[in-house]
């Protein structure tokens, strides 16, 4: 039986999250979906993570074993041909080796928030940028990033319901860039708590606006305590970037 690699890309705003879900729309009940339309079987769909409601995807990265076989340029095109109207494109679809996992065998995940520093109301990107209108220090926001890189028990910026098995994850990448008003913080790591990144993004903002400093952040990841942490991002800002294998 033929497994596939799927890269993909959606909006994640009409959707509950990745997962499936009873009684909810998810990308990952919309591609199961597709893929039984298309060969008529009930195939799990994988994804590299589960992302939450409201986030959205450039590259998501899904494997799913179908027994009847497809040419991968046809397998892609029937998909996307049965995800709408759905806001979900299958940008690629190969054939894969049968241990891959789009999960398990991802070497590193890269994600992108994007933040609006402007007083204005958005037009174009509503629901897909989090506007701040208080002038964001973002060399302050880039200096305080760095001192959350390497290994570290990242409890204060862990979700209450995370369900990984362990707190300490290894940050490869935290930079915070800024391009006229648009700010943007790209980070990368093997894999991520459950709304660490968006826990992180929250808290550097507040070192943005003057009401942490860097020792604060400091502070508050050597706390160890979700209490210590400053406020979560809306989801609307991440994109899951790119999955490396």
């Amino acid at each position: 039986m033929p497994r596939y690699k799927l890269v993909i890309e959606y909006d994640g705003t009409p959707f509950s999250g990745w997962q499936i879900q009873d009684n909810a729309p998810t990308v990952q009940g919309a591609l199961e979906a597709a893929v039984q339309a298309i060969s008529g079987e009930a195939a799990r769909v994988h994804g590299s993570g589960r992302t939450d409601a409201g986030v959205h995807a450039l590259g998501q990265v899904a494997h799913c074993d179908i027994e009847k076989p497809f040419p991968p340029g046809r397998l892609r095109d029937g998909l996307n041909a049965h995800l709408r109207p759905h806001p979900i494109g299958v940008l690629s679809a190969d054939i894969v080796v049968d241990d891959f996992e789009a999960r398990f065998s991802a070497r590193r995940r890269h994600y992108r928030y994007r933040i609006t520093n402007t007083r204005a109301n958005l037009a174009l990107d509503i629901k897909r940028s989090w506007r701040v209108p208080r002038h964001l220090d973002t060399d302050a926001m880039d200096a305080a990033a760095k001192r959350l890189l390497g290994k570290h028990d990242f409890t204060t910026f862990r979700d209450t319901e995370c369900q990984a098995k362990s707190p300490e994850k290894t940050l490869d990448q935290l930079d915070v860039v800024r391009e006229g008003d648009a700010v943007s913080i790209l980070t990368s790591a093997r894999s991520f708590l459950h709304s660490q990144v968006r826990s992180m993004v929250g808290s550097l903002v507040w070192v943005g606006e003057g009401r942490w400093s860097t020792d604060d952040l400091a502070a508050a990841l050597a706390a160890r305590n979700r209490a210590a942490c400053g406020p979560v991002a809306p989801p609307e800002g991440l994109y899951l970037v790119r999955v490396e294998y």
